[in-house]
Parts: C-alpha cells; structure tokens; sequence
C-alpha cells in the first residue's frame, strides 16, 4: 500500500481518490487549483464542431450551452468521457496530446465546412489554433473556466510531509500548474527528497523537477491509466 497524493482539481481529484483506494493504496487529497466558471457565449451558430482539450472545458462549456447537436473532438479519452456524461453525442477522441488531436481533426473534418470552437480554460497549453490554421481551420477560442491556484496545503497533507520519516509516498500530478503550486506551498523542500513525483506528462515533470524528489517518473501516454500503471504494487509498501 502506498501513501499518495492528489493535487488536481476537484471533481477530478475524488475520483482519482477513488481509483487510488480501489486499487488498494491510501489517498491524500491536495487540489492545487479550483475551477472557477467564466461567463461566455454559448452559441454555436457558425461552427461546425467543438473541442474540448480538457475535463474541465467540456463540464464548464456543457453548463452554459444548451445545444448539444455539433460533434465534438477531445484531447483525451477522460475528456470524451465527460463530454459523454454532459449529453454530448457524436464524441471522438483522440486518445493522446495536442498533436494527435489536431492529427484527429485534420484528418475528419473539411475546412471549408465551418469555424471550430476550441471551449478552454482562461489558461492555454499549447497552440491548437495555430496548429489548426496550417491545416487551413478557421478556430475561435472562448474560455469558460480559469483555474485559481491554492496557496496553502490541507493540514492533514502538510503534517504528513512534516512527519520523519514522511508519511507519504508519491505525488500525483496531472498539470504543470499543479505540480509548480505544489512545490511552491512546501516549505522546506527537503521534504520531498523521500518521495516520488508521478506525472502526466514531460512538461508536468519539468514543473515538478524545480524541487529535488526521491525519483521522478513520467507516464507513457498523458492519460491517467498510464499514471497509475506507475505507482508501486499496493502490497509493497513504502517509507
């Protein structure tokens, strides 16, 4: 059984929780950022597809829009998952990163048949625009969410990493955003050099890597089941 952390944000980091107990470990829950609703234009007159490029795009763009008859592109399968779960019918996903979403588009839908939405957080991770107008799309970004950074710990997460030795394992971390407000709220650092940091992606570790860890490993496919195929056996205990 491992000790591991959750720092994403809610609803996220429940169900990661979930996932966690399920498979035997204990879970400390951390969210790093809250997911606060901006207010923008849910019409879709014009457009002939949306995309979503995170959870939280599709459950924030779903709770202002009404219309649920465009098909949808999604970065990844938890993406399509919740875009699924908001009423969203023709959903596809692109089972991967940036690239292979505009891979996905480029390859299924006919530039001269409408603008595409990209529904996102006030936050943007790469160009898809950009990356989309070389394809020839016309792509019309509108923010529906930002993601407030906390800049404290739970107590509960704070006294685990006092603890000598800590009482935590590994870090889970699904954005650089997370990762970087993590590290920033431990003080001393030192603390984290008995611990593993767990992570999405290349750029989530390069965040996490502004600290010194016990080890840092990154997950084959930015997808949590590739996370979680990283963390140790629940039976064989950390620390």
């Amino acid at each position: 059984m491992a000790r591991i952390v959750v720092t994403r944000a809610e609803p996220g980091a429940s169900a990661t929780a979930a996932r966690l107990v399920a498979m035997g470990h204990t879970a400390l829950l951390a969210p790093m950022l809250t997911i606060a609703p901006l207010a923008a234009d849910p019409a879709l007159a014009g457009f002939q597809a949306v995309i979503f490029t995170s959870s939280n795009g599709a459950r924030a763009f779903a709770a202002q829009a009404s219309e649920r008859h465009l098909p949808v592109f999604c970065v990844g399968d938890a993406t399509a998952e919740a875009a699924r779960a908001a009423g969203f019918v023709t959903v596809r996903s692109a089972s991967g990163d940036l690239h292979d979403l505009v891979d996905l588009v480029a390859t299924t839908v006919d530039p001269g048949a409408g603008r595409l939405l990209h529904a996102a957080g006030a936050d943007l991770a790469g160009d898809l625009a950009g990356a989309l107008h070389t394809h020839g799309f016309v792509v019309e970004i509108r923010s529906y969410y930002k993601a407030v950074q906390s800049h404290t710990l739970p107590d509960v997460v704070d006294c685990a990493l006092s603890a000598s030795p800590p009482r935590v394992d590994v870090v889970l971390f699904h954005s650089a955003r997370a990762a970087a407000a993590f590290v920033q709220q431990v003080n001393p650092r030192e603390r984290l050099a008995r611990i593993d940091a767990v992570c999405l992606s290349d750029a989530v570790a390069e965040a996490a890597r502004t600290a010194r860890w016990r080890k840092v490993t990154v997950a084959g496919q930015p997808q949590e089941e590739a996370l979680l195929l990283l963390l140790p056996a629940a039976d064989s205990g950390q620390g």
